[in-house]
């Protein structure tokens, strides 16, 4: 795949920003020397997953890529964060609240998040955490099964500073190989701790 400062995103993909917020974000990966490897599908909708997810700083460095590419990405965070006095931040960052009680399923109130959206890109840890875990957790892929869409994987490659972006993939419902291989394409080596992730 061919490396570039910014790649071509098509016109069905979810917008977000202006020539402000763009140019700053371009400005702070010129100046700290990320580029982008790959290009993104032109759908409205699909999943994004990155990985390895060992640090604080993915969080900052994956605004940088977003507002980059002027993208209106979407993260779940837990309903709390979405309360004053900080809530509206949460939001305008693209932040969806959900309820994690056991009265209601992530799962299933994420699929209707995308069932009711003409356009919605998630950005999702399969990890779901910093630490070191042997498993993914499965909650991405059953939102892409239930929403009938692409998953499109994205890697952090700290030490080469490149944000890769892998071709979209149609699950087929076999979840074990599905994601056996969906974590083919990230490496230990990738991550900003490489010990907290397991290949």
């Amino acid at each position: 795949m061919e490396t570039a400062l910014l790649p071509p995103v098509g016109d069905q993909v979810h917008r977000r920003g202006n020539f402000i917020s763009k140019s700053i974000a371009v400005l702070a990966m010129l100046a700290t020397g990320w580029r982008f490897e790959g290009a993104l599908p032109n759908l409205r909708k699909f999943v994004v997953i990155v990985a390895p997810h060992t640090s604080n700083w993915d969080f900052p460095t994956g605004l940088m890529a977003m507002f980059a590419l002027g993208l209106r990405g979407t993260f779940l965070g837990k309903d709390t964060l979405f309360k004053p006095p900080f809530g509206w931040f949460f939001r305008w960052l693209g932040g969806v609240p959900v309820d994690r009680s056991s009265q209601n399923n992530v799962v299933e109130q994420t699929i209707m998040y995308f069932n009711k959206r003409e356009q919605m890109i998630l950005a999702l840890s399969p990890e779901g955490t910093r630490k070191r875990i042997e498993k993914w957790r499965t909650g991405f892929y059953w939102v892409a099964v239930g929403a009938k869409v692409p998953i499109v994987p994205v890697a952090f490659d700290f030490p080469r500073k490149r944000f890769v972006i892998h071709p979209l993939r149609t699950m087929t419902g076999d979840v074990d190989t599905d994601i056996a291989h969906l974590r083919t394409f990230f490496t230990a080596d990738m991550a900003y701790r490489p010990a907290n992730y397991v290949e």
